[in-house]
């Protein structure tokens, strides 16, 4: 009998913030569980982008974070079952050639690429990413509560 592969989460940078800092409110309930299963068996992804915007945010002040920002991120990277996935020139590259109507905010186009090029689930609250997956060519995790 072949084994089931189970899908990576690949956490969208909101998702990850709030996970890290015990938001878990912010997401429904069906979401978190399947974060806290993926953590369990070492299936959740963070872009090296999300680090980024991490940084971008707090340098605009529109997050706070307690901490240095690379201490931050370093811890956040080292929480049980959390893997980076890198930022590629394939993911790159890909970014630009996503299929359909998407909107132009290029951290999430690498965060889309980046999950269509790993065969990972993309766990996000935007409603343009949503949107974006009705066509069927990125899979999703909805995390509205």
């Amino acid at each position: 009998m072949p084994e089931l592969r189970i899908p990576p989460l690949l956490l969208d940078t909101h998702i990850w913030i709030w996970v890290m800092d015990g938001r878990e409110g912010e997401m429904s309930a069906g979401a978190l569980e399947a974060v806290h299963a993926a953590s369990a068996r070492g299936g959740l992804l963070v872009s090296a982008i999300s680090a980024w915007e991490v940084a971008m945010l707090q340098a605009k002040g529109r997050l706070r974070l307690g901490m240095d920002t690379a201490e931050w991120v370093r811890r956040a990277l080292a929480a049980p079952g959390v893997r980076v996935a890198d930022l590629t020139p394939e993911v790159a590259v890909d970014s630009a050639e996503l299929p359909g109507e998407v909107h132009g905010d290029p951290a999430d186009r690498m965060l889309m690429a980046t999950a269509r090029r790993t065969g990972a689930t993309l766990v996000t609250r935007d409603g343009r990413i949503l949107d974006s997956a009705r066509s069927g060519y990125l899979a999703v995790l909805d995390a509205t509560p």
